[in-house]
């Protein structure tokens, strides 16, 4: 039996669009959505779905969490209020590729304003497809927890 992972994905009014080839991109590649919100390009406060995408990842009801906001940064922050959160922004791959690797983020927050589609759906690849090291890193995301 095949186990289908599920993303919580959010994102404000600025990060609608790129929100939205986002889920469209993960559905093609058989994964389940939690689509936390917001649902329009009107105006949203980015803390309401980054928090609300940030508790599915932390109650265990999605694996990961994708957020997107005009920078990445507001996304980052909100979500990592919520304990058991490890939320990082990324505009490249090294960075997304060390987020997983070294400190087992399990929270993915992009700035739409900075990051064109293609090159987001790559760094949404890469942040999936990169596992936790463990080893010495282990020791020190215990620490943040």
């Amino acid at each position: 039996m095949r186990v289908v992972l599920k993303i919580a994905v959010g994102s404000d009014h600025a990060g609608f669009r790129l929100k939205k080839k986002i889920i469209a991109f993960l559905k093609k590649r058989g994964y389940a959505v939690e689509d936390e919100g917001c649902f329009s390009t009107r105006r949203a406060d980015y803390p309401v779905y980054g928090r609300s995408a940030a508790r599915a990842v932390a109650a265990r009801r999605c694996r990961f969490g994708i957020l997107v906001c005009g920078s990445g940064t507001g996304m980052s922050i909100s979500a990592n209020k919520i304990r058991g959160v490890r939320a990082a922004v990324a505009r490249d791959s090294r960075t997304v590729r060390l987020a997983r690797a070294h400190n087992n983020a399990n929270v993915l927050c992009l700035g739409a304003r900075f990051t064109p589609a293609p090159q987001a759906l790559r760094l949404v690849r890469v942040f999936l497809a990169t596992p936790f090291e463990g080893g010495r890193h282990a020791r020190r995301v215990k620490k943040i927890e």
